[in-house]
């Protein structure tokens, strides 16, 4: 197997490198003399004591999205200033995305900002919440309403982290290198890996690649003042179902979700049908039941998005697979897109088949 390392460089205002490998943790190393690791407690306790081990100290965060919330991070907080944790300190992140976008968040408000550096557990994390710097948390109102903008030193994807994950999370991670496939230039959706594809020299091949959409979206805007919107493809809706359900339904098929009905959005208002490949997807993704059929339950929640502004939301579409832009669609279309969406949700829900049928590899399309 080939342990050759995968090193991506982020070319923002303070450049840093994500690298992707094989044992990573086991020669981690950093240039500051006090660092607090702030980690998910659902951690197997052998990782966290490994790289605990390491710091000066350690601090236990609630698992998953439970953590990302303003008492947590005021609870954080207050026990890095007990510590009297130093400006030149560091705060370092081991976990999956919702412990980076915590963790984050609190690197960028400690004494008005520390070095902060993510060691990403999952695969969702590796691809992308560690990448790009941006961080946060929720309102019981809607997903990711508060944060800011703060970019690690250093991102370091050990991929022998993975070996624990649970398939469901596993393929959470495989629907953003989905849609980073939808965004290339070059179009070339990715081979749909299963976790037992893990020691592949392509899927880490596969995997750097993805990482590499987000980092050049990044370097060329950093604070989603354009382009990088487009990494929202398919997350309009998607955070809307992941928080109707209240978190019952994962990121990850709220997003395999999301990217249909983008594909189909995009459909009517281009005239031009390309949800083969996201259909297709789903059947791989095979997600958990939708919370709602009723689309005006989520016009309410989609109206919190990210990307709406004082003139309305703004979806993300295709003109074709790497062809992204923002637009405001017409309500009415919106819902006409939905009910083709629970068509075809209907459709795989009763396919006689436990998937579609995948091939192998994907190419360009």
């Amino acid at each position: 197997m080939d342990r050759k390392n995968q090193i991506i460089p982020v070319q923002v205002e303070k450049p840093y490198e994500v690298t992707v490998g094989w044992n990573l943790l086991e020669r981690l190393e950093l240039p500051h003399k006090r660092v607090a690791l702030i980690y998910d407690s659902g951690l197997p306790s052998s990782l966290v004591e490994r790289v605990s081990s390491r710091f000066e100290f350690a601090l236990a965060l609630p698992s998953g999205e439970a953590c990302k919330t303003l008492e947590v991070h005021a609870r954080v907080l207050s026990q890095l200033a007990t510590k009297a944790l130093p400006r030149d300190a560091a705060i370092v992140a081991l976990g999956g995305g919702a412990t980076s976008d915590l963790a984050g968040y609190v690197a960028a408000s400690y004494l008005r900002g520390v070095a902060f550096y993510n060691l990403p557990t999952s695969l969702l994390g590796m691809v992308d919440a560690s990448v790009g710097g941006k961080t946060g948390v929720n309102l019981p109102e809607g997903k990711n309403l508060v944060g800011a903008f703060h970019q690690p030193n250093a991102v370091w994807a050990d991929l022998e982290t993975l070996r624990s994950l649970p398939d469901t999370v596993w393929k959470e991670g495989m629907a953003e290198m989905f849609k980073h496939g939808l965004l290339e230039p070059e179009a070339a959706l990715p081979r749909f890996f299963e976790k037992a594809d893990l020691e592949r020299p392509d899927f880490l091949q596969t995997l750097a690649r993805s990482i590499r959409v987000k980092a050049d979206i990044v370097a060329r805007d950093p604070f989603e003042a354009g382009e990088r919107a487009h990494l929202n493809l398919g997350h309009t809706l998607g955070h809307a179902l992941e928080w109707a359900s209240h978190h019952g339904l994962s990121h990850g098929e709220a997003i395999g979700y999301g990217l249909h009905y983008a594909a189909i959005l995009s459909g009517l208002e281009n005239g031009l049908d390309w949800t083969g490949p996201t259909l297709e997807f789903l059947g791989w993704l095979r997600p958990s039941p939708l919370p709602t059929r009723a689309f005006s339950d989520l016009i309410p929640l989609m109206a919190r998005d990210k990307k709406a502004t004082s003139d309305g939301l703004k979806f993300v579409l295709l003109r074709g697979p790497g062809q992204p832009y923002t637009a405001k669609v017409a309500l009415e279309q919106q819902e006409k897109a939905f009910g083709e969406f629970l068509n075809d949700v209907d459709t795989l829900e009763t396919s006689p088949d436990s998937r579609f049928p995948i091939p192998d590899s994907r190419g360009s399309l």
